[in-house]
């Protein structure tokens, strides 16, 4: 799947935490009801054969809404089952190996905290880089936390779309504008709400005003 940089406008990241009995496809539709343009399936806990079917399950879901679907972390997998793409941080496997493995024709999104590795992930193959974490978040234990400047910086350093991701709710998202991203991916700011197709719709409403959408 060719990237469209306009899918990356509201990125959303699954998180089985905030369920409240309800299936993660459940709440994942419901953010993608809500306009949610972009899903990544991120599980750091469940068993891999769970995994396998949550991410079958969910990338038949995003073709019915007609948006990417990319795993987090594991490559092997999103081969097997036909997603669109992966997305890996600089702990996981190395961009250009990704590339290899994943072939041309699927949706690499690497994570960055500085420009040399924003470079270097672009010059890796590289579709799209995910910058943060550029609020302080609880999402992710290991989160470096990056400054406006250092986004800014990346953006301009770079050809490939560049993602914001950390932290970023309704109330600061538009603090983002002018920083030269495309887009937000984020966690808590949807599926942490008591009505998730609610939160992504206006998450996406407050993200194309501050993006001039």
């Amino acid at each position: 799947m060719k990237l469209d940089p306009a899918s990356l406008l509201l990125y959303a990241v699954t998180d089985r935490h905030w369920l409240h009995g309800e299936t993660l496809e459940q709440q994942a539709e419901k953010a993608l009801r809500g306009g949610a343009t972009f899903l990544q399936l991120r599980e750091k806990k469940l068993e891999r054969d769970s995994i396998r079917r949550e991410a079958f399950a969910m990338k038949d879901l995003c073709r019915r809404y007609h948006v990417p679907f990319v795993l987090d972390d594991d490559v092997d997998l999103a081969v097997e089952v036909g997603a669109d793409g992966v997305h890996v941080g600089q702990s996981d496997m190395e961009a250009g190996l990704t590339r290899e493995k994943i072939g041309p024709d699927r949706i690499l999104g690497v994570s960055a905290q500085t420009v040399e590795e924003a470079l270097r992930a672009e010059k890796a193959g590289a579709d799209y880089l995910g910058v943060g974490a550029v609020f302080p978040t609880g999402s992710k234990d290991d989160a470096i936390e990056v400054s406006h400047e250092t986004l800014k910086a990346i953006c301009a350093a770079v050809h490939i779309p560049v993602i914001a991701i950390g932290g970023i709710s309704l109330s600061n998202v538009s603090e983002l504008a002018g920083s030269g991203i495309v887009g937000i991916a984020v966690i808590s700011a949807i599926f942490a709400q008591d009505d998730v197709e609610d939160a992504a719709r206006r998450l996406r409403k407050r993200t194309e005003e501050a993006l001039g959408r």
